[in-house]
């Protein structure tokens, strides 16, 4: 099972290093990892997917919170949440074939961000599944490069990571 962590940190140098190396030094691997700056500066909010059983996510989380800049850890996977991935995709786009790749596009509410005499950038955002099908839709003209943020996640309504997914006071 794949399990979405929003993870509260101190905004210091280092910390994600030494994040990324206990997922390493333990062997679980991070299928996406998404790091920023909160509306507080000196916290910085991690949104991490893992895959594994429960026991990983207990080892995981443990351990995480051992950490001294840790100051929060969240599993919402089975909690309401939003999520999204930013993906810049470069693909091939001879002018005989630029009319479908736009109208492609169009389909998928993305934007063409950048245009060469061959190639276009598509910029698109939206949940995996959304940008998974974009890319297959795009894999015909050839795509040239890509690349994703990984997800961000945050809880729905007036439920917050501080507040441990309750709703929080107004």
């Amino acid at each position: 099972m794949r399990h979405t962590l929003a993870v509260l940190v101190e905004n210091n140098p280092g910390v994600l290093a030494r994040v990324a190396g206990l997922f390493s030094r333990r062997g679980f691997n991070i299928e996406s990892l998404a790091v920023g700056e909160t509306e507080n500066p000196a916290i910085s909010r991690m949104t991490i997917v893992v895959a594994g059983d429960d026991r990983v996510l207990e080892q995981v989380t443990k351990q995480l919170r051992k950490l001294v800049e840790v100051i929060k850890v969240q599993d919402v996977t089975r909690m309401e949440y939003v999520d999204r991935e930013l993906a810049l995709i470069k693909v091939n786009a001879e002018p005989s074939k630029r009319a479908e790749i736009i109208q492609i596009v169009e389909i998928f509410r993305a934007h063409i961000v950048d245009i060469g005499r061959k190639t276009l950038v598509v910029e698109v955002t939206g949940d995996e599944g959304k940008i998974n099908a974009l890319v297959n839709a795009l894999k015909p003209f050839g795509i040239r490069e890509m690349v994703r943020t990984g997800k961000v996640a945050m809880l729905r309504g007036t439920k917050d990571i501080i507040t441990n997914g309750r709703e929080a006071e107004a």
